[in-house]
């Protein structure tokens, strides 16, 4: 989940801009937000509650919105509106969708096209910061991907990190957007990069974001093979112990593969892990914990054979 500061900083903060008529001292202000909202903070990822960040999360992004409206090129304010807004819309957006298809089709149906923007949002965000230190990239990434990328350094790792992130769950929730699959080779050089560059990254959250590309036909570049690098190594960097990358292995890869019984292994271990074991990522695992117990009432309808006995 977004690491975020603590709403006081922010609330300070905007006061600050409101009330002084100095620009420099306003721009001074906007710079320090900006590098404690990228540096994150330990108080919402350990917090017990999804509902009370759910509920306080759109004000933390438009506040950043706000402060980007002051400075369009601080880099620490667009690495925090990519994340913000990728993580708001996987763990609220994305998963009421997936909820509601159980119940109410057109409703997850408008659910998913607001994630989809969403998703949208955080990668243009992500998309502008890379732009500040390579200008030119968000064209190149639609023509030539992989020399767009190659330029990136370790520095640019979060920004590419979170443009592929939030890219790539724009595809998986755009069903009615097929044109979106042409964006795909984008998408992997932005991992791919980030995943050359740092492999250890947010606990192997690259390999995991990987998953997906991977669990597709090798007609559109998929691979059995690399998916099953990518879970091994996502669960050795990570210890075991981060549920969402159970829940990414089970929805795409053990569905794409019609793997039953992988699916309900992958789902019974992401369920089984003590969100109090581990405080500094308490919240993404009750986010994971809700997604794979939304899968686990959809296994009939995902799967084409039943469960044997």
């Amino acid at each position: 989940m977004a690491r975020a500061t603590g709403r006081g900083i922010w609330i300070g903060v905007a006061a600050c801009l409101l009330l002084s008529g100095c620009s420099v001292v306003r721009r001074a202000a906007i710079h320090s937000v900006a590098r404690s909202l990228a540096g994150g903070g330990e108080v919402w990822a350990s917090d017990d509650d999804p509902q009370l960040v759910r509920d306080a999360t759109p004000f933390a992004l438009k506040t950043i919105e706000s402060l980007l409206a002051e400075d369009p090129r601080d880099p620490d304010l667009l690495r925090a509106a990519a994340r913000g807004f990728t993580e708001y819309a996987y763990a609220f957006v994305d998963t009421d969708a997936r909820e509601l298809e159980i119940k109410d089709y057109a409703a997850a149906r408008a659910e998913r096209e607001r994630a989809r923007r969403l998703y949208l949002r955080g990668r243009d965000y992500g998309l502008r910061g890379l732009e500040v230190s390579h200008p030119g990239i968000a064209t190149a990434l639609q023509q030539h991907p992989t020399q767009a990328v190659a330029a990136c350094d370790r520095a640019d790792v979060a920004l590419l990190y979170w443009s592929g992130a939030a890219w790539g769950g724009a595809v998986s929730v755009g069903k009615d957007h097929p044109e979106l699959l042409a964006d795909l080779p984008a998408v992997r050089a932005l991992l791919e990069r980030a995943l050359a560059l740092d492999e250890g990254f947010e606990h192997g959250a690259i390999h995991a974001a990987l998953l997906p590309l991977d669990a597709l036909s090798p007609a559109m570049g998929g691979s059995p093979e690399r998916a099953a690098r990518h879970y091994e190594r996502a669960l050795a960097l990570s210890g075991g112990r981060d549920a969402g990358i159970y829940v990414t292995w089970a929805e795409s890869v053990a569905v794409a593969r019609q793997d039953r019984k992988g699916f309900d292994a992958a789902l019974a271990s992401a369920l089984a892990i003590d969100p109090d074991a581990q405080p500094a990522s308490r919240l993404a695992n009750l986010v994971a914990q809700r997604r794979a117990r939304t899968l686990k009432a959809r296994e009939d309808e995902l799967f084409l054979e039943e469960a044997t006995p």
